[in-house]
């Protein structure tokens, strides 16, 4: 078992070719299908719609933080500038 998975091993750069060389031939068959292909253009169509809500979302996330921030920061100058009145 031991020897097996040295050899292995030893071989593992041409495993790795020769699965590369593989899966290329595969893909390439898979992409001149016209049902795959459509299907490659629906799932990257929704990723590209997905994109771009997410950065949407994010610019909405991002334009809230500074507001709290801005609003945060006015809420400090005040206290800073506001006098405490003395304890009877």
């Amino acid at each position: 078992m031991i020897k097996k998975i040295e050899d292995i091993d030893i071989h593992k750069g041409a495993l790795l070719f020769a699965g590369g060389i593989a899966a290329a031939i595969i893909a390439k068959k898979a992409l001149e299908s016209k049902t795959v292909k459509d299907a490659a253009v629906d799932i990257m169509a929704k990723a590209m719609v997905c994109q771009k809500e997410a950065e949407e979302t994010f610019q909405n996330m991002k334009e809230d933080a500074e507001d709290i921030c801005q609003e945060a920061e006015e809420k400090n100058k005040k206290s800073i500038y506001v006098e405490e009145k003395p304890k009877k």
